[in-house]
């Protein structure tokens, strides 16, 4: 949160090189820590709480002992591990044979979507991210609607086959049959399917889905063209 320098060693210069302003603090993230009681034994908060309190009251010579207290019970566990041939099954990370190094499990790499991306957070030690999931809860939601509609539209076309084939035809049967088609391809439906099928429009759950979309949407081009007039 402070401020970060570089100082040429050669000349004794000093420049500046992170400034943490008030506009860059409030783009953060919000941090969200795991209570305290809720922490098992090994997590770093609670496992070295003694050392912290000294470091903060500037006991150096008690931090030092409450380290060395930690370290030696963590030294005897692991010898009486490789004198029982227990292995070390690491909860969170795995181990990389061929650069030797140690890497967290559950890491999230990828960037932070600020449409989709709510907030990050940790569960038993593993992070997680909640997500909105507009467009694939929609989506789901859509492809349910149209595969009902599929189904109600195939069994209306079997009941106009089954009266195609009815020994007395008579004039309404025969109207009936010139209004029965055969469906379209489902791999030709578009947005407006339901309009396809013989529906208006979807249910009104997708409706206000696709709303919600696209004010998302038009609300996000509206910040690029305000981005690009400001790099002009």
């Amino acid at each position: 949160d402070g401020e970060v320098h570089i100082n040429e060693l050669k000349n004794g210069n000093t420049e500046m090189f992170w400034n943490p302003t008030s506009e860059v603090r409030r783009q953060r993230l919000k941090r969200h820590i795991v209570l305290f009681e809720e922490q098992t034994d090994f997590e770093s908060e609670r496992l070295w709480q003694h050392v912290t309190s000294a470091i903060n009251k500037g006991d150096q010579h008690k931090a030092t002992q409450e380290k060395f207290v930690l370290e030696e019970e963590q030294r005897n566990a692991a010898r009486e591990r490789r004198e029982s041939g227990t292995e070390w099954k690491p909860l969170l990370f795995r181990h990389d044979a061929g650069t030797n190094e140690w890497h967290y499990k559950y890491e999230d790499l990828r960037p932070w979507d600020p449409l989709n991306d709510i907030a990050q957070f940790e569960k038993d030690g593993i992070l997680q991210t909640m997500e909105r999931h507009l467009s694939t809860r929609m989506s789901n939601h859509k492809a349910t609607c149209i595969n009902n509609q599929i189904t109600w539209h195939k069994r209306s076309a079997k009941d106009c086959r089954r009266r195609k084939t009815s020994d007395q035809p008579s004039n309404h049967s025969q109207n009936t049959e010139s209004s029965c088609s055969t469906p379209e391809s489902v791999q030709e439906l578009s947005d407006d399917d339901g309009k396809y099928l013989g529906f208006e429009s979807l249910c009104a759950q997708c409706g206000k889905e696709m709303n919600h979309l696209k004010e998302i949407h038009s609300a996000v081009l509206s910040l690029q063209k305000a981005q690009q007039d400001i790099h002009r």
